[in-house]
């Protein structure tokens, strides 16, 4: 995880939003590879291991039911991607959740000075300099209003990740979701659709 991803984190917790607390363990450069983050609300502490943040499941929060594969078609590429964020400069988070977190090491490579952050990325995703990787259940650890894009792959083309992502991303933004069958959540506008992708903006 890369360190100053720390001030964008929040405790999963159903309580007011306030900065993590990181203890660093191995570093690599800006990238924490073990530690702990602790919440100076509740108190509770999060591990990092080999570079991933596990906030593990909060209790009673719904598990996504992802929508039918049908629905989604192929997921669009990088270039495509890079194209309807519109981020327009460096700077910045991108959230990826689930599946669209492989599509990281392909923006950066379009769209240098942005860091990515894959939330419940495939097993298959590694940890990268321009990736920070965080695993939970049920919400997305990351204050309100602090992405400058968001896309959602069709693992998580359901609740509660579609109002998540609206969530986290900043007024005026896109919102990329790779399943054209879903309706996106209140607050997003939608902009266009087709391939089997919708892209929306925050209101």
């Amino acid at each position: 995880m890369h360190i100053e991803l720390t001030e964008m984190l929040r405790c999963p917790e159903p309580h007011r939003e306030e900065f993590l607390v990181l203890s660093t363990g191995e570093m690599s450069g800006r990238m924490v590879l073990s530690g702990l983050a602790g919440c100076p609300v509740c108190h509770k502490e999060y591990e990092l291991v080999e570079g991933v943040v596990d906030f593990g499941e909060r209790a009673g929060a719904a598990g996504a039911s992802p929508a039918s594969a049908a629905e989604a078609g192929a997921p669009p590429d990088a270039a495509t991607l890079q194209a309807l964020l519109d981020l327009g400069g460096p700077g910045g988070i991108v959230v990826l959740l689930g599946s669209a977190a492989r599509q990281a090491e392909g923006l950066a490579g379009l769209m240098g000075g942005i860091h990515f952050v894959g939330v419940n990325a495939p097993a298959d995703v590694q940890e990268l300099p321009v990736l920070s990787l965080v695993r939970c259940g049920g919400s997305v650890p990351l204050r309100g209003s602090v992405a400058r894009g968001v896309v959602i792959g069709t693992d998580c083309a359901a609740e509660p990740w579609l109002t998540e992502g609206q969530r986290v991303l900043l007024r005026g933004r896109r919102y990329v979701l790779e399943n054209e069958g879903v309706d996106l959540p209140a607050g997003v506008t939608r902009l266009a659709a087709g391939d089997g992708v919708i892209v929306g903006e925050k209101r």
